[in-house]
């Protein structure tokens, strides 16, 4: 299994001082904080906050995945150029149908950089 990068990981000081490199690989989940169970809810997952990512034929974004605890929900594939061949901000968003509560946490691959993994996000689910 290869190595999970994730903000929680990487000590503060190297936060700043790399923060452009680890804001662009991140996955960041934008959701409700609620939601009804058995109704649609819309789970954004965009790919860095401030920075953006490159869109190179050796260096692009290649999946983002959506899981709820260890089951995955959704999956996103991108070939290079999907941004038009300009660094930018890949982003999805998953249309799910929740049952119960949820502890999301998005993966996404970086061709040369590996496997990001966001913060989680919890979702209450009510009747």
């Amino acid at each position: 299994m290869p190595k999970v990068n994730s903000y929680q990981d990487i000590s503060q000081i190297d936060r700043e001082s790399k923060k452009d490199f680890i804001d662009r690989h991140s996955p960041f989940i934008h959701v409700a904080d609620s939601a009804k169970a058995g109704e649609v809810l819309a789970v954004n997952v965009k790919m860095g906050n401030e920075y953006v990512h490159p869109d190179e034929l050796d260096h692009y974004i290649q999946s983002i995945k959506l899981f709820n605890g260890e089951s995955l929900l959704a999956e996103a594939s991108f070939l290079p150029g999907t941004l038009g061949n300009k660094a930018g901000h890949a982003e999805v968003v998953f249309n799910i149908v929740p049952l119960k509560d949820l502890s999301l946490v998005a993966i996404s691959y970086c061709t040369k950089h590996g496997l990001w993994q966001s913060d989680p996000q919890v979702v209450k689910v009510s009747e």
